[in-house]
């Protein structure tokens, strides 16, 4: 799994990486999108989307052969739903709404083949290893595939300590929008009380001496000193710059300039 084996290393560095997190769009060609804007790697989410099961395979296979990265968000935390996850052939996981450190030792389980785990592997995710020996298993998936536990909620707060320093917790993780909600300060994001979690994270992170990831305006963020960063969503981007493309032209078009030009 060597994608992720190199992405971990540069986060460890403290090196900037940055990558999108796609929900609305998903299709082959925002690879060469994405590799073109130089990101390190893309998280595909099947929480919130409609991303069927063979294109998100399609994603993880042309990731594997580019020798990029490619994450994907699962919509649960069961057993099944993580196996099948490895399956399709994810180099890691960003997990939504993990309260307590017994549901990693499920992600545990379903990640590992026996004698560490329980998954009973297949599919796509085969194709990381030539040889299918538990040994090899673990030296060329297990220990690298990668793993993001979302803090979204106060529970999550209150098992802090636990979630990050699980054995399987590759790199702290926040859901800023839900845990805001969570704590009664619904995407007040200068909120004190957002803040005060958000830095909870980030100290509990360093405490089990890994990095924190953290979604939002990259500029904004690395100035905080943010380093593994999640800049977006690519539709919501593509507005973005549509709408600052329009703005700019319909400020450099004076009514004057236009009148003359239809005249």
């Amino acid at each position: 799994m060597q994608p992720a084996k190199e992405l971990i290393a540069k986060v460890n560095r403290g090196e900037l990486t940055t990558g999108p997190l796609v929900i609305d769009h998903l299709w082959p060609g925002l690879m060469d999108h994405v590799l073109r804007a130089e990101m390190d790697y893309m998280i595909v989410c099947m929480e919130h989307s409609c991303h069927n099961t063979e294109r998100v395979a399609e994603m993880c296979a042309l990731g594997r052969l580019a020798n990029f990265p490619v994450l994907v968000r699962p919509p649960k935390l069961d057993f099944s739903t993580i196996s099948r996850t490895m399956d399709l052939g994810a180099c890691g996981m960003l997990l939504p709404t993990v309260e307590t450190p017994e549901q990693l030792d499920v992600v545990r389980d379903a990640i590992r083949v026996p004698p560490r785990g329980r998954r009973r592997p297949g599919g796509m995710g085969n194709r990381w290893i030539k040889d299918m020996t538990a040994a090899d298993w673990e030296k060329d998936v297990e220990q690298d595939v990668i793993i993001l536990p979302q803090i979204e909620s106060q529970k999550g707060m209150d098992h802090l300590d636990a979630i990050v320093g699980h054995e399987v917790t590759t790199c702290a993780a926040i859901g800023p929008y839900d845990l805001s909600h969570d704590l009664g300060v619904g995407a007040q994001w200068d909120n004190p009380k957002f803040l005060t979690a958000r830095d909870e994270i980030r100290a509990a992170a360093k405490r089990a001496g890994k990095v924190m990831w953290m979604i939002g305006d990259g500029p904004s963020l690395a100035k905080e000193g943010f380093t593994f960063l999640c800049v977006g969503e690519p539709s919501v981007i593509l507005e973005s710059a549509m709408t600052q493309i329009v703005k700019q032209t319909r400020g450099e078009a004076s009514e004057e300039s236009l009148r003359g030009y239809n005249a």
